[in-house]
């Protein structure tokens, strides 16, 4: 069990996300053409206007929670004044509210792409995947709210954080230490988690590093109406 643990949670970490980074790079440099979302707006509108924004608003939210509270080091919690328990009911609230926000868009989005005929006739194997998996995802993430509601210490939390912060620092030995004794759904959410980061340059995830920064600082565009004649 011990080397289970420490294949899943300190190698294959650093394997995903090698892959992450390395299979990007390779995907920019030599199939352009393919780094795009694919579209399929000229398809259908409605569906895909409301299920992506409260996907896109649901899913930047949890990431960015994720990142903060994962990866802030519990000293910096403790000189803010936030005890493990407290922040442990942040995170319950906020990631809560943006998880339900996501599911509800990413639910439209999949029925949209299983029903309509014409837009399921544009879904690769991979999109339909991807969509699957970031939904088992967040049910899982869902999920461990009502996990955490059953000890509110934040002791759990504190070892989460302590693999993330791991992870990052390269201590293998340290992430498998500290994730071992955590609750199942914790442990499927991050192995699902490292997996989507392991398909993610193979998928047409890879958009998400095209987030376009340029357009805030870009000149206006002139419109003029056309004389009438």
């Amino acid at each position: 069990m011990n080397y289970l643990n420490t294949l899943l949670f300190a190698i294959y970490p650093f394997v995903a996300l090698t892959v992450f980074l390395v299979g990007s790079l390779i995907r920019y440099d030599r199939d352009q053409y393919t780094w795009r979302t694919g579209s399929s707006q000229l398809l259908e509108r409605k569906q895909l206007r409301i299920g992506s924004y409260l996907f896109h608003i649901g899913v930047i939210a949890i990431l960015a929670g994720h990142f903060v509270g994962l990866l802030t080091p519990k000293a910096v919690w403790h000189f803010l004044g936030i005890e493990a328990s407290t922040k442990q009911m942040m995170a319950m609230g906020i990631g809560g509210l943006f998880g339900v926000i996501c599911f509800i868009g990413l639910t439209i989005l999949i029925k949209r792409r299983l029903t309509n005929k014409r837009v399921r006739a544009t879904t690769s194997k991979m999109d339909l995947a991807i969509l699957l998996m970031l939904y088992a995802q967040l049910i899982l993430g869902l999920i461990s709210i009502v996990v955490s509601a059953g000890h509110m210490d934040g002791a759990e939390m504190l070892k989460l954080m302590a693999w993330a912060q791991s992870i990052v620092t390269l201590d293998g030995a340290g992430a498998a230490a500290a994730i071992s004794g955590v609750n199942i759904i914790y442990k499927l959410h991050i192995f699902l988690g490292m997996t989507l980061f392991l398909l993610f340059p193979f998928s047409r995830l890879v958009h998400v590093w095209s987030v376009p920064v340029q357009y805030f600082r870009r000149n206006y565009q002139v419109v003029r109406a056309r004389a009438a004649r």
